[in-house]
């Protein structure tokens, strides 16, 4: 269990810059374009939370596999 606390400390800011980061892309693209194509539920909220949620994971299974 500590491991994995561990893990998720080092690797929080890549999964809240990717969160953030996609969230800001997506919302210049709806407002530019009105496209909502390719949205999970039409919301980019839950969106942008799936992909932090996703580069965290990679982020930790890097960060495990280098030794952290």
């Amino acid at each position: 269990m500590e491991t994995l606390q561990i893990l998720m400390q080092k690797s929080a800011g890549a999964g809240a810059g990717v969160a953030i980061g996609t969230a800001i892309g997506l919302l210049v693209r709806r407002h530019r374009t009105g496209n909502s194509n390719g949205l999970i539920n039409g919301s980019i909220f839950v969106t942008s939370a799936v992909f932090g949620t996703v580069a965290l994971g990679v982020m930790m299974l890097i960060t495990y596999v280098g030794g952290f």
